[in-house]
């Protein structure tokens, strides 16, 4: 977990350095007391953020992926595909995260990356407060639509 307590909300030369919060009835009531952000928040920002860019079919690597299709259409069970393909690291002030994903074939995959880590960036760092030094990407596969069409009906021998 991370602690992300009073951090300034202005554009002084402190912004994103975790300040002390000061009880008592002189301080801003936003700077009392401290906000503390679980990693798992911060993979349900970056997994949603990076889902909703154009050109990314899923997340997660192979094994991981089938094993939470199934996982999702059980009743309860277990965690939300959400976080899936998602890892973090969370520091007091800074986060990295590496994401597994799958790219819809016919998008390019430096763009559809570019996109992805913008995207990641900028909702993680609004949502928390925390600096994201480095969204790592690994491109498990191209997703084709006729993949799964093409699963055979009858049996070849018999």
């Amino acid at each position: 977990m991370t602690d992300t307590t009073d951090r300034p909300t202005g554009g002084d030369q402190n912004q994103g350095r975790t300040l002390q919060g000061r009880p008592g009835p002189g301080t801003p009531p936003e700077t009392r007391g401290k906000t503390t952000i679980a990693d798992g928040v911060v993979a349900k920002i970056a997994g949603m953020a990076a889902r909703e860019v154009p050109g990314i079919h899923s997340l997660g690597a192979g094994m991981a992926r089938a094993l939470g299709a199934v996982r999702d259409r059980v009743p309860g069970g277990g965690a939300s595909g959400v976080t899936r393909g998602v890892k973090v690291e969370v520091g007091e002030r800074q986060a990295a995260l590496d994401l597994d994903v799958v790219v819809d074939y016919g998008f390019s995959i430096v763009d559809v990356a570019g996109d992805v880590r913008v995207n990641v960036i900028s909702a993680v760092e609004r949502m928390t407060g925390l600096e994201v030094v480095e969204v790592n990407l690994v491109v498990d596969d191209v997703y084709l639509p006729e993949e799964e069409e093409s699963e055979p009906t009858e049996s070849r021998v018999t």
